[in-house]
């Protein structure tokens, strides 16, 4: 399986579990970081201490205690809205994290333990109307921690008994032109399956708001990652849209290039303005070579598509309502066979969708 905007890796823990081989490919760091971490299956030896050190993981934190300050991160800014006085308290907190997840020694070990940290810190900062106090961050780390062993022993069993007990290849990269790329050269997916950045939905999942729209790049140096680029980068173009299909186009191009006759390709996007928005995708789809197919099952209900409502999926849509980024559209397309012109949307039954 194949997502070329893996994002936070979700298909590739299922992809694993299924007993799938995946690729996954995202021009963030954070993303490739986040979703290298799900994907990798752990051994039994590794869990085990990762285990004992998520129980004592919650005692590392003590503001009597010193932490670690990253100095390097500082000077470039990452420590940005962090100093404010009522800040300052869980960025110690978050710097004894990290302090305890470098202590694991192995490069896997603590790759988990920052992601441990870097999900209780977005708990804590991101888009927080009012900040925790230390003993619920305390709390929260230690149950996030618990969670994600649990969850990492999940994959493991899943992974050893389909047979598959390899992780997933994750790069690090622009989409456009990964088919040329000599570490996944040779892949022929059977299935496409990704949410690349929304046409005229700017949504900025690589930094958090921290007190109102104060941008921090902190989850970054959580990572261990270098960040540096506006947010045109990671979401196909401005916040006008202007480069948007060119992008997508090249993207899901390269999506096409590596794809066969058999290889389904499903992508869930939403729109800032669907209707104007929606055919324009579509026909960029098509100019890359690709058919969509419609599901049968919905054929008199709507327009043979499958669409979901999720609101609040960032602190200001919660605040903004239902707005068009919340209207969710899932598009299934093929391969079309060269030399024949683009026929009417296929039906497609739901059963192929999972081949």
């Amino acid at each position: 399986m194949l997502d070329n905007h893996v994002g936070g890796g979700t298909t590739m823990v299922e992809a694993i579990a299924s007993g799938r081989h995946a690729v996954g490919v995202d021009i963030s760091s954070l993303a490739e970081f986040v979703s290298s971490v799900k994907a990798t299956v752990f051994s039994d030896v590794e869990l085990d201490e990762l285990s004992v050190w998520a129980t004592k993981l919650p005692h590392s934190i003590d503001l009597r205690k010193q932490s670690i300050h990253f100095g390097h991160y500082a000077e470039l800014g990452y420590y940005k809205h962090l100093e404010h006085k009522s800040r300052w308290r869980l960025r110690k907190a978050i710097e004894q994290g990290m302090g305890a997840a470098i202590s694991l020694g192995e490069p896997r070990l603590e790759a988990f333990g920052r992601c441990v940290v870097l999900r209780t810190a977005q708990w804590a900062l991101d888009g927080r109307k009012s900040l925790p106090s230390i003993s619920e961050f305390r709390t929260f780390l230690g149950e996030a921690a618990t969670a994600m062993v649990g969850g990492a022993r999940a994959l493991r069993a899943a992974s050893v008994a389909n047979g598959v007990p390899t992780s997933a290849i994750i790069l690090n990269r622009s989409a456009a032109g990964f088919e040329v790329d000599e570490r996944v050269t040779n892949i022929r997916p059977k299935l496409v399956l990704t949410s690349p950045p929304y046409p005229g939905v700017h949504v900025l999942y690589h930094r958090w708001q921290v007190d109102g729209r104060k941008e921090s790049a902190l989850p970054f140096m959580i990572a261990k990652r270098l960040d540096g680029s506006g947010g045109a980068f990671y979401t196909m173009g401005d916040r006008k849209g202007s480069e948007y299909f060119a992008n997508i186009k090249a993207s899901m191009g390269s999506a096409a290039a590596v794809a066969d006759d058999n290889t389904i390709i499903v992508q869930m996007v939403a729109f800032g303005d669907a209707q104007h928005q929606l055919p324009r995708y579509l026909e960029t789809m098509s100019e890359i070579g690709l058919e969509e197919l419609l599901l049968s099952s919905l054929h008199g209900e709507g327009d043979g598509r499958l669409w979901r409502t999720v609101p609040g999926r960032r602190w200001y849509s919660r605040q903004k309502g239902d707005t068009p980024g919340s209207q969710e559209v899932v598009l299934i397309h093929r391969k079309r066979a060269h030399g024949i012109r683009p026929l009417p949307p296929q039906s497609l039954t739901a059963a192929q969708v999972h081949p």
